[in-house]
């Protein structure tokens, strides 16, 4: 699982320059917000997508019941997706999981998530281990729907601050 970018593009790089030569810190806060707004939809679906994720278990029997870490694991992962928009040397947009933001022995899930498939020792017990599974690629396809729709909005954004500095 990768985060999202939208960085590095010749337009961006250029339109960057050309701010930063014309002084514009207006111009390059609503570049940065417009460009936070084109990513803002994805980053909410996302959250939305890990959140309703059904996750079942393998094997028999089932018992389930409360979280003996009183975490709920979905929520703590949608509440680390991140977005960072910059506008500087290496302009461009970013929506990732904040690995950081999730307790250590989370970190590795939302990969795990993705994979579909989630090993886990039974409360903590090493002897004993579960398997669960969930849709695979909630991340990757919920962000191959967003693609087209973000770099077209980041294109029309771009095209606007063009014609602002011409």
């Amino acid at each position: 699982m990768r985060s999202v970018q939208i960085t590095g593009t010749g337009e961006l790089i250029e339109l960057s320059r050309r701010l930063r030569a014309a002084g514009g810190p207006r111009l390059r806060q609503n570049m940065g917000r417009r460009i936070r707004r084109a990513a803002e939809p994805l980053h909410r679906d996302l959250q939305t997508a890990i959140a309703t994720l059904p996750i079942s278990s393998q094997g028999g029997r089932s018992r389930g019941g409360p979280s003996p870490t009183r975490r709920p694991l979905r929520a703590t992962i949608a509440a680390a997706i991140r977005i960072s928009v910059r506008t500087g040397a290496s302009p461009g947009a970013r929506v990732w999981v904040d690995r950081s933001a999730l307790p250590l022995d989370l970190r590795g899930m939302p990969a795990a998530l993705n994979r579909g498939r989630v090993r886990h020792p039974v409360y903590g017990n090493r002897r004993r281990w579960a398997q669960q599974t969930a849709p695979p690629l909630w991340w990757d396809r919920t962000v191959r729907q967003h693609m087209p729709r973000m770099n077209a909005e980041v294109e029309r954004v771009l095209d606007d601050v063009r014609r602002q500095l011409e």
